[in-house]
Formats: C-alpha cells, sequence, structure tokens
C-alpha cells in the first residue's frame, strides 16, 4: 500500500521545482496523489515532465504564482530571502518546508537507504535504484541527477525500499534517518558552509548518528576521509559497519578492476568467496561505487549474485562521462566532474578507455568559493588531458569574489605542464574544438554548470 501523503504536503508549492533535489520530490509527491504546483526561472524539459504528471509549473518567479490554496511552500537552500513566493508564503502564514525535511517525510514508513559522501552520491544511488529495480523489488528514488534508465530522477515504487541522495553540502542529509547508510568519501568541499575538516567529520558524524539502531553504516576502506571517520564513530554498537574497497581489512575487498572499453569487470572478495560483476561505465571509481551499492544490498537481505547481476544493468546517469555522440571521427563525452578529485578520476577513467587516443576537455569551472579554495588542484588535474580550454567561472548561487576567476586554474594547469588555453565567449567554443580535434579523439565537457549545453553544438560543428 503506498505511503500517504503528509497533509500538510497535499497542495506543496515548490520554488525552483526544476532543480535535480526539488523536481525529484515533486514528482514523487505528485505520483502519491498530491496537487503539486511550483515555479522555475527558465523553461525545460523537467518542467515539461512535472506537467505530464499533472503539477502546474509557472515560469519566473511572482507572487501571484503562490496558489491560494497552498498547504506549505517548498525550498532548497539556493532560494534567496527576497524571492517574492517566499515573501508571499511568509505573509499569508503558509508553512515553508526545507527540501530535506519533504524528502525525509517521503521516506517514512519504508526502509531508506541514503547515500552520502563528497563525490559519488549520484552514481551510486542510480546504481542502486536500478538493480532494484531489475530485481523487481520496485524501490522508490530520489537521485541528483537522470538515469539513462528508467529515465528519471526519481520515481515512487510499490516496494518497501526507497534510496536516496543524501547531500551533505547545506548539511541537509542530517534530517534523514536510514537503515542502511554509505559513505564513499569524505573530503574538503562546499567551502561556503564549511571552515574546515573538523567541521566536515562532525557532520558526517551526525548523519552516521542517525542509522536506525540495528542498521548498517557501508564506508569506504581506502579513502582517508572515509577512514577517519570510521574511526571517529568506532564508539557506536547498535550499528553494523562494513567497510568495502582495495584495503587489506576491508570486509569487501575489491581484489580487481580490469577495463573492458567504456565497462569494467570488478571482481571481489566477500564472506570468503570471490564473486566478479560488470560495471558498464569506465573507471575504477565507478567500479567502487558499484561496489558499495553491492554491500548496501546485501545488508538489505538481498543475495550477493542476484544484486551483482542485477548492478550490471546499470547504464549510466545523464552528465556521468554520458556519451553524447560521434562526429567526424570524435567522441563527445559529457562530466558533471567539479572537484579537483572527480575530474581526476574522470580524466583516468577517459584515459584509460581512450586507448591511446588524445584527450581534449572544455572546462567550466563551478562557484567562486570553490575555485578560490581549489582552483589550483583543479588546473593541477587538467594536466592529465592532452589539452585543455577553460570557460569563466559558472557561479550558479554565487555573487563574484574581487580576483577570483579561471585564471586561477590555467595558471596553475600551465605551472603543472598542461596544454591550457582561455575561452570567455561560450558560444565561440565549438569552432575552437572543431579546430584543435582530429579523428579519434575523445573531447570532454566538463562541469557542474551550462556547459553540459555545449556537446550537441559541437557534434553539429564537428559534422559541418
Amino acid at each position: 500500500m503506498a505511503p500517504a501523503v503528509p497533509t500538510t504536503m497535499d497542495r506543496p508549492h515548490f520554488i525552483g521545482i526544476g532543480g535535480a533535489g526539488m523536481s525529484g520530490i515533486a514528482k514523487i509527491l505528485a505520483q502519491r496523489g498530491a496537487q503539486v504546483a511550483g515555479s522555475d526561472a527558465k523553461e525545460s524539459a523537467t518542467a515539461a515532465a512535472l506537467r505530464e504528471l499533472g503539477a502546474t509549473v509557472h515560469i519566473g518567479h511572482a507572487a501571484e504564482h503562490l496558489a491560494a490554496d497552498a498547504t506549505c511552500v517548498v525550498v532548497s537552500s539556493a532560494i534567496r530571502a527576497d524571492n517574492p513566493e517566499l515573501a508571499a508564503a511568509a505573509e499569508r502564514g503558509i508553512p515553508v518546508v526545507h527540501r530535506s525535511d519533504a524528502l525525509a517525510r517521503l521516506m517514512d514508513g519504508l526502509r531508506p537507504i541514503a547515500v552520502a559522501g563528497t563525490h559519488g552520491k549520484t552514481t551510486t544511488t542510480s546504481m542502486l535504484a536500478v538493480a532494484l529495480d531489475a530485481l523487481g523489488l520496485d524501490p522508490s528514488y530520489a537521485i541528483g541527477g537522470d538515469l539513462d534508465a528508467p529515465g528519471s530522477n526519481a520515481r515512487h515504487g510499490a516496494g518497501e525500499i526507497f534510496v536516496a541522495e543524501a547531500d551533505e553540502s547545506d548539511r541537509s542529509f542530517h534530517k534523514y534517518a536510514p537503515e542502511v547508510a554509505i559513505i564513499l568519501n569524505v573530503e574538503l568541499d562546499h567551502h561556503a558552509n564549511y571552515a574546515s575538516m573538523d567541521e566536515i567529520y562532525e557532520s558526517f558524524e551526525t548523519f552516521v548518528g542517525r542509522i536506525r539502531p540495528g542498521g548498517t553504516l557501508v564506508v569506504a576502506a581506502d579513502q582517508p576521509g572515509a577512514r577517519e571517520l570510521t574511526e571517529r564513530i568506532s564508539g557506536r554498537h547498535d550499528i553494523e559497519v562494513v567497510t568495502y574497497g582495495e584495503a587489506e581489512d576491508a570486509d569487501v575487498r575489491v581484489l580487481k578492476v580490469t577495463p573492458r572499453g567504456l565497462t569494467s569487470e570488478v571482481t571481489v572478495l566477500l564472506g570468503g568467496k570471490m564473486l566478479t560483476f560488470t560495471v558498464s561505465v569506465p573507471g575504477r571509481h565507478y567500479a567502487h561505487n558499484a561496489v558499495a551499492a553491492l554491500a548496501a544490498g546485501i545488508a538489505l537481505g538481498i543475495p550477493a549474485h542476484n544484486l551483482a547481476s542485477a548492478i550490471g544493468k546499470y547504464t549510466g546517469v545523464k552528465r556521468r562521462l554520458q556519451l553524447k555522440g560521434e562526429a567526424a571521427g570524435v567522441q563527445v563525452i559529457d562530466s558533471y566532474a567539479h572537484h579537483p578529485t572527480e575530474m581526476t578520476a574522470d580524466l583516468e577513467a577517459i584515459r584509460g578507455a581512450a586507448a591511446g587516443s588524445r584527450v581534449l576537455v572544455v572546462f567550466q569551472p563551478h562557484l567562486f568559493s570553490r575555485t578560490q579554495e581549489l582552483g589550483t588542484e583543479m588546473g593541477q588535474a587538467l594536466a592529465l588531458a592532452d589539452a585543455s580550454v577553460v570557460l569563466d567561472i559558472y557561479p550558479a548561487r554565487e555573487d563574484p569574489v574581487p580576483g577570483v576567476t579561471s585564471a586561477l586554474i590555467i595558471d596553475a594547469a600551465v605551472a603543472a605542464g598542461a596544454d591550457v588555453r582561455a575561452e570567455h565567449d561560450m558560444a565561440a567554443i565549438p569552432d575552437v574544438v572543431a579546430g584543435m580535434a582530429r579523428p579519434g579523439d575523445l573531447v570532454l565537457t566538463m562541469g557542474a554548470g551550462d556547459v553540459t549545453d555545449l556537446g550537441p553544438k559541437i557534434l553539429a560543428r564537428l559534422e559541418s
């Protein structure tokens, strides 16, 4: 029987309904029968998909978009205090609900798996959603990206399992009470909200403290931050801690990752037995994400062999090394990577799959604060490419910071021996890439902003 829609959320209004996290919650509520409405800054395929589910979606933000009978207003941390719809809610006494609280309510009465970590959350959540669905368990899920299959970032399922991406950026993952939690890695990021690694550790410790008694924490054994966190929570004896990775002391030990073009074959040692399965995306880090998903599913009682086979059904998430197409013998691939660790991992994965071909990167830095803190490391990561073009910083929710520009990244890249150039005009990129690329090359559009829109334009220019 489907969980009931909370009374306060039966006619919700979402400000920024087109966002990855917000749209997912809106979709699930609509599928459960709520009368969903909301607004977004611009028209999008997501807005169209929500309308197909019966939601009312306004373009632009205005007080009159807030319906008279709205029972709550749902916001994310990106919504500014001066938003006219938020101001109208305050004037009319309509409750304002943070996105994380809304998602937590959707998990009530179910068996939640919450996937956390500085990197890899979307991929790992997606692997679990696809695998559980392939096994006929009909899970609900809320993911920070669109799956290649079944084609959505969220769904209400009839099964008892709810798989959710747990975002640490604004500490919103403290709201969830999972039966199984995954922590993939712990690194310093989101500098506007965290001043130090100690604050990061404290935040993840709070998240671990939310795991239900008798539940399970699946945590990386190889990544230094994750190991430090495991030591810090060693006094918690009411949960099971399962480690995974290549470390000799890992509970689920990765013995081998064998590249097979744009796929990988993974062998793990589990309970004294070896298990080999296929991951349909390239790279060691994606293989480790799959092993984390495997361990989490086993913690819910799913047989390992069945789950491993089902994980092979996963074909990717949009923007996570997504092949956009090929033209003139050049493959164009889109990457969401925007933190140096992610950039390095994706470039190493593509380098491993490139079989000697050149790798060209169009990189768009994301956020002034991240560039200020990690620009040097971003530049060093670009040294893994054969040549790179760096765009201006995508500001997202931030205002400019004096002195913080893409030049920080370019200078570091040059110092690391990279072939790199700046390009301030995004519209010029298709011509720039066409002038650089030759048959056999792989072009990677990389970043969390609107650089993703360049893939089709680059392909069209190459075809011409």
